[in-house]
């Protein structure tokens, strides 16, 4: 089916909302009941045009929308099991360290897991900085989006080419754009921090530097739930190496996420101020994404051959582009089909584009710019909204949708614009 140009409207009015509606009306934004009726109202039309002709992409969509909650939550739930007793440095050198071993952590357990263990020990160890929403924002860009580029357990498009043929190992010869980008990122961040560190340090009466020093051991309690981590990845896993039917990962991680619940002592859940409010946010917000995205991603489906896109870096910024707004998922799914068009592959097997040196660099191309510019929006990658949600808890005073992409369109771009012209010409 092809829908009407108008039937992406109610796509288009959701961002309006997340962007505008917290600015406006505040306290209306904070229910997340009032999220949901926004969510139902904007779905409504949606609704009447998929729903009489093409049901199957309404149940394909909530198929993964229900996997995509699932995911989220198990990690939620099981990462706030674990609490890490003491204090990191919150000096720039000890948050760029910190952020340097959540790099590395998003390719073994994802970027969401890796967000939702890192973020409040984060946060803990930044607890006497005055200014802290670039931290947050630099922690969406390198840990909850870029870092996860090496693994398919890293990110979800990477994970889908997976399922579809691409070797698990290929990933890792993205190490040199990945090393490049995080690279980058964390040098920029630290000459950042540094400035306002410093800034910081001339405002506030004694020296800033004593109050963010860790002056206890590190300890963990909880430890057991990384055993349960374990099982939400290797279920993911499986999944894609055994092909397993739908249903079956999901009801693992669901048990993971029951036994965390049940074998955590409470005491834990409250030392890390544990609440529901954040997974349920995205939760309702992201229910509205995935029901109006139906129609742009068909419509862009339809017209992708148009578009005559032959180069790498066209493939590299229209994924990306596209990613920062829509599901990054199928995203990379309906690029990664074009490419195979056009190398003369089909898309049922993305492993065969890999037999060419053009089909490589197109696969290469989209897995870069699907992962990399999810993090140019709250709403590129499913970490992204629930890390500022919990920092918003925390009581950081986070930049609104609008204010986040002037920090993504002053820093990410051009370091992406880099990476075209020395990576995709």
């Amino acid at each position: 089916m092809t829908f009407p140009l108008w039937s992406i409207l109610p796509f288009i009015c959701l961002l309006a909302s997340i962007a505008i509606v917290p600015l406006v009306f505040r306290s209306w934004w904070v229910k997340n009941s009032n999220k949901l009726l926004l969510s139902l109202a904007v779905s409504i039309p949606v609704l009447a045009v998929v729903l009489p002709n093409s049901s199957g992409l309404l149940i394909e969509s909530l198929t993964d929308y229900f996997s995509f909650i699932v995911l989220l939550g198990a990690l939620f739930i099981i990462s706030g099991g674990i609490y890490i007793k003491g204090q990191f440095s919150g000096t720039p050198l000890g948050n760029t360290g910190f952020l340097a071993v959540g790099a590395i952590l998003a390719n073994l357990i994802g970027t969401t897991g890796a967000s939702m263990l890192l973020i409040r020990p984060y946060l803990r160890a930044n607890h006497a900085r005055r200014r802290t929403a670039h931290l947050v924002v630099f922690f969406i860009f390198i840990v909850s989006n870029t870092a996860g580029l090496l693994t398919p357990l890293g990110d979800p498009p990477l994970f889908l080419g997976f399922l579809n043929g691409v070797p698990f190992q290929w990933t890792l010869s993205l190490f040199p754009i990945w090393a490049a980008v995080v690279g980058i990122l964390l040098l920029v961040f630290n000459l950042y921090d540094q400035y306002v560190f410093v800034r910081e340090d001339v405002e506030t009466p004694g020296a800033l530097v004593e109050d963010v020093q860790s002056r206890r051991k590190i300890h963990i309690q909880g430890a057991h739930n990384f055993l349960f981590l374990l099982g939400v990845m290797g279920a993911a896993f499986a999944s894609g190496h055994y092909g397993w039917q739908r249903g079956v990962q999901e009801s693992i991680m669901i048990a993971m996420a029951l036994l965390s619940w049940f074998t955590t002592s409470r005491s834990v859940h409250q030392s890390n101020h544990f609440q529901f409010h954040p997974i349920l946010e995205v939760a309702v917000v992201f229910s509205g994404i995935f029901v109006t995205m139906i129609p742009a991603l068909e419509i862009l489906e339809h017209r992708a051959p148009s578009l005559n896109l032959q180069q790498p870096w066209q493939y590299f910024w229209m994924s990306g582009i596209l990613s920062g707004f829509l599901d990054n998922a199928p995203t990379y799914l309906t690029f990664a089909a074009m490419a195979s068009g056009i190398v003369g592959t089909t898309a049922e097997n993305l492993g065969a584009l890999l037999q060419t040196p053009l089909g490589t660099s197109l696969l290469r191309a989209i897995s870069c710019g699907s992962v990399f510019m999810g993090a140019n929006t709250y709403i590129g990658n499913g970490p992204n909204f629930m890390v500022k949600s919990i920092a918003e808890h925390a009581g950081v005073k986070m930049p609104s949708f609008g204010g986040y992409m002037v920090y993504s369109g002053t820093i990410l771009i051009p370091i992406f614009l880099a990476v075209t012209v020395v990576f995709f010409r």
